[in-house]
């Protein structure tokens, strides 16, 4: 079990890298124009720099902590903001009517949820 948590926490880091470097660092008129980004283009900019550096501190939080050794129930709490984030992912993107974006954030909300329940185990 607990390799497939590691598993688990690695994939949702990986993601939550990608998703805080892209929404960080690339310019939103460029992300407004990708697949699933054209929301950026409706909010404002900072809104989308705050998730981007939300997802970049998710990043951290899901490995360092177990990693080190030392608040490690940050490890937990930090996959249930991931939770929280990917409900409001789903809601964006279903009024959008990207529904495959909205399958892809239950997934990621599954794993979230798992990372959760197996910390509270």
């Amino acid at each position: 079990m607990n390799l497939a948590l590691w598993i688990c926490t690695a994939l949702l880091a990986l993601v939550a890298l990608a998703g805080g470097i892209s929404k960080t660092f690339v310019p939103v008129e460029k992300l407004a124009a990708a697949h699933g980004g054209g929301w950026t283009g409706e909010v404002p900019g900072g809104f989308v720099r705050g998730l981007g550096v939300l997802e970049l501190l998710a990043a951290v939080g899901l490995v360092l902590p177990a990693l080190v050794g030392v608040g490690t129930v940050m490890v937990p709490v930090t996959a249930g903001c991931w939770v929280v984030l990917m409900i409001g992912a789903m809601v964006t993107h279903g009024r959008r009517g990207e529904m495959k974006l909205v399958a892809l954030n239950s997934v990621y909300l599954a794993l979230a949820a798992l990372i959760v329940g197996a910390e509270l185990i």
